[in-house]
């Protein structure tokens, strides 16, 4: 794994309902769809992985964002069948890539992404306004 570049995990365990009609898995097509696409770009901006059980099962197609020092972030409800959603992607790793810590307010996010987030986190070193120390006086 490259240090320098995002790394988008994608769930592939994650069922969206059709694997009667199809022969995988939401999870595991949204991985190839990704892969796909990120095999036909010259410089890819991010590194790929897979994760057996992303442990959301309730809100399907878990895909997760995180780099060292940046915030992490982890989206569900995605569909792997819809352009618009792996295009969405792709999208959020260029910004993501191009913010400070990687933090991106709801509106900053592709319009597919800025509802169907499940977490962003901070990470431990944050400088961002949003995370403070706590001390038992405080909470």
């Amino acid at each position: 794994m490259n240090a320098d570049k995002p790394i988008l995990s994608i769930c592939m365990t994650c069922r969206d309902g059709r694997e009667g009609s199809c022969d995988m898995r939401g999870g595991s097509r949204l991985a190839r769809r990704v892969a796909e696409k990120l095999a036909r770009e010259s410089d890819p901006q991010m590194q790929l992985r897979g994760v057996q059980c992303m442990s959301q099962c309730k809100r399907s197609c878990i895909v997760s964002l995180a780099a060292e020092g940046r915030f992490t972030y982890v989206f569900g409800e995605l569909d792997p069948d819809d352009d618009t959603h792996v295009d969405a992607l792709f999208e959020l790793v260029s910004r993501y890539s191009k913010a400070a810590e990687g933090f991106l307010e709801r509106k900053d996010r592709p319009a597919p992404l800025q509802a169907s987030i499940l977490g962003r986190l901070p990470p431990p070193d944050s400088q961002s306004p949003l995370v403070s120390d706590l001390t038992l006086a405080e909470t």
